[in-house]
C-alpha cells in the first residue's frame, strides 16, 4: 500500500481521534481547569513509563519483525508467542507492584496520596492495556490497515465516552481513572477484529519464549525503555519547573498547548508509524530507502507546515472553542510551538529509520541527549523570555535534533549508496 493510500485510510481514524481528543480537551477544560491539566499530564507520563516497563517496550520490534517475516508464518508465530509471554508476565508483575505501592506512586507523580485509587484502577486494567497495544503492533506489521483503522476508531470512541462520563461525574479524579482504564475497553474490540482475520489465533500469543526472537527484540526493548524513561521524565521535570516558577496554572497552559500539538500532528505521526516503520523494515537498498524518505519530505513536511500555520492563525478561535477563557494566556505559546512542531516532523521523517533498522546506539544517544537538552533549554530560555521560553525551547531542541538526524542518517544512506548496490545495508 502506498504512502498516500495509507495516509488516506489512516486519516479517517485520525480525523475521528482528533475530534474525540478535541472533545475531551473541552470537557477537561470545563471540569478540571489549567491546574487539572498539569495533573493529567503527570499521570499520563507515569502511564507511559509503566506500560513500557510492563511489556510495551517490545511493540515497535513486534511491528518491525512481523513485517520483516511477512513470508515466514512460522517465524511470525514464534515472534508473537515470545511477545505475548513477555507482555503477560511483565504486565502481571507491574500490576502487582503498582497495587502495592499505589499511594507512594500517587504522592510521587501527583503530589497527593489520596489519589492512590487511580493507580489501583490502572493496575487492574494493565494486562488489557498491554495486549491491546501488542495486538495493534501486530496488525500494523501485517499491514492490515482497515483493521488498524477500525481498532483505532473504537479506541477513540471509548476514550471520549469514558472520559466525558467520568470527568463530568467525578471531576479530576474521574478524568484520571478514565485515562487509566479506557484502553481496557478498547482491547475487547481489538481482540474481536483480530479474531475475524485468517492469521490470528489467541494460542499464537502464549506459546512461550523463543530465545533467538527474544534476542532480536532486545534492541527494541533497550530503545523503548530509554524513550519511556527519558521523554516522560523530561516532561515531568519541565512541568514541575514551570509549576514552581510560574505557578501550576502556567504549567497547565503548557500542558494544554502540548496536547493540542499532539492532536493535530496525529495524522502525520500515525502515518509515519503505520506506513514508514513496516516499509523501512522491508527495504534493504539504500536507494529505495532514500526514495521513501524524499517522498516523505515532499508530502508529509508541507502538510505539517500548513497545519501548523492554520493552527497559529486560528489560535484565538481554538482557545475559545476548545478550551475556556481561563486558558487565554497560552496564546503566547502558539508561534514557537507550531514552528517547533514542523521541525519535529522534519526530524522524525529521518528518525524513523533508526526504528526500522534497529539503530540502537544512535537512538539511545538521541533520546537521552535531547530529553536533557529540552529541560536545559527550558530552564535557560524561560529565564530570558518567561513562560514563552518553554515553547522556544521546543523549537530550538527540534532544530538541533533535525540537524543531528540529517548528519548521521543521511550521510549513512549516501555512503551506502555509493558502495556496492547489491549489498544489504548494514545499519549498526
Amino acid at each position: 500500500m502506498t504512502l498516500i493510500k495509507t495516509g488516506i485510510l489512516n486519516g479517517i481514524a485520525v480525523a475521528i481521534k482528533m475530534l474525540t481528543l478535541l472533545g475531551i480537551n473541552k470537557v477537561l477544560a470545563v471540569y478540571v481547569g489549567p491546574s487539572g491539566y498539569a495533573a493529567l499530564g503527570q499521570f499520563q507520563n507515569a502511564v507511559q513509563m509503566i506500560t513500557a516497563f510492563a511489556g510495551g517496550a517490545i511493540n515497535t520490534g513486534v511491528t518491525k519483525y512481523t513485517a520483516e517475516y511477512r513470508e515466514d508464518l512460522i517465524a511470525q508465530r514464534r515472534l508473537w508467542g515470545t511477545a505475548g509471554t513477555i507482555a503477560l508476565c511483565g504486565s502481571l508483575l507491574a500490576a502487582l507492584v503498582i497495587a502495592i505501592s499505589n499511594e507512594a506512586l500517587a504522592d510521587w507523580f501527583l503530589n497527593d496520596r489520596k489519589l492512590g485509587g487511580v493507580f489501583l484502577w490502572f493496575s487492574v486494567s494493565l494486562v488489557f492495556f498491554s495486549f491491546n497495544t501488542l495486538f495493534m503492533a501486530v496488525i500494523n506489521g501485517k499491514k492490515e490497515i482497515v483493521t488498524y483503522v477500525l481498532a483505532n476508531i473504537s479506541g477513540s470512541i471509548f476514550s471520549l465516552v469514558v472520559t466525558s462520563v467520568m470527568t463530568a461525574s467525578f471531576g479530576l479524579y474521574g478524568a484520571l481513572i478514565a485515562l487509566a482504564v479506557y484502553q481496557s475497553f478498547a482491547f475487547f474490540v481489538t481482540l474481536y477484529l483480530c479474531c475475524k482475520t485468517p492469521w490470528f489465533k489467541c494460542s499464537y500469543f502464549f506459546s512461550g519464549i523463543d530465545k533467538s526472537i527474544a534476542f532480536n527484540l532486545i534492541k527494541y526493548v533497550a530503545m523503548a525503555l530509554t524513550s519511556a524513561a527519558c521523554v516522560p521524565v523530561s516532561h515531568i521535570l519541565v512541568r514541575d519547573y514551570l509549576g514552581e516558577t510560574f505557578g501550576w496554572q502556567a504549567a497547565g497552559y503548557w500542558e494544554a498547548m502540548w496536547r493540542l500539538s499532539a492532536a493535530y500532528l496525529m495524522l502525520i505521526t500515525t502515518t509515519l508509524s503505520v506506513y514508514y516503520l513496516p516499509r523501512l523494515s522491508e527495504l534493504q537498498e539504500a536507494s529505495e530507502i532514500k526514495s521513501e524518505i524524499v517522498q516523505g519530505y515532499r508530502i508529509i513536511l508541507p502538510i505539517a507546515a500548513i497545519c501548523a500555520l492554520i493552527i497559529y492563525l486560528l489560535r484565538d478561535f481554538i482557545i475559545a472553542t476548545l478550551f475556556t477563557t481561563d486558558f487565554a494566556p497560552m496564546r503566547d505559546l502558539f508561534a514557537w510551538q507550531m514552528f517547533g512542531d514542523t521541525l519535529k516532523i522534519g526530524g522524525w521523517i529521518l528518525a524513523y529509520l533508526m526504528l526500522g533498522k534497529a539503530m540502537m546506539r544512535l537512538f539511545i544517544f538521541s533520546e537521552v541527549f535531547f530529553a536533557a537538552s529540552f529541560v536545559f533549554f527550558t530552564w535557560v530560555l524561560t529565564k530570558l523570555y518567561g513562560l514563552q521560553g518553554v515553547a522556544i525551547a521546543h523549537a530550538v531542541n527540534y532544530l538541533i535534533y533535525w540537524l543531528v538526524m540529517a548528519f548521521f542518517i543521511w550521510r549513512k544512506l549516501l555512503d551506502q549508496q555509493s558502495c556496492d548496490k547489491d549489498e544489504s545495508i548494514d545499519f549498526k
